[in-house]
């Protein structure tokens, strides 16, 4: 069965930079689309940015264009999401997911159209 296994969320202060780690496992992604979603505290869960295993193409959330990165190391089969100029609203707890690819969808934004979940890693930004 596939399992998704985050790590990397710690405190950090404002300005600060930080990447998370997803571990992959189950079976072969080369057919999925990988996403962080994320969601703080009283509000819904959000989308931060996906990316198409094999394909490489990319899409992000406006409020974390030009500072967060996804990315993926198919060798260990591992996602990323480096983050960059910390903002006090990033705070949350960020998931990453696994769905599979649908060309008549895309990268979804969705949180619907990933089946797969980790378990969250916290992220405090302090100010």
């Amino acid at each position: 069965q596939v399992q998704m296994v985050e790590s990397g969320g710690v405190l950090v202060q404002a300005g600060g930079s930080l990447r998370l780690s997803c571990a992959a496992s189950g079976r072969t992604f080369s057919r999925y689309a990988m996403g962080w979603f994320r969601q703080a505290p009283g509000k819904e869960r959000e989308f931060v940015a996906a990316v198409h295993w094999s394909i490489g193409s990319t899409r992000y959330a406006d409020a974390v264009k030009g500072r967060f990165t996804i990315s993926r190391d198919s060798a260990k089969n591992t996602v990323y999401l480096q983050m960059n100029s910390l903002k006090p609203e990033d705070t949350a707890v960020y998931y990453c997911a696994a769905g599979l690819f649908r060309f008549s969808v895309g990268l979804s934004s969705r949180s619907n159209e990933y089946d797969f979940w980790g378990q969250g890693t916290q992220v405090t930004v302090s100010s």
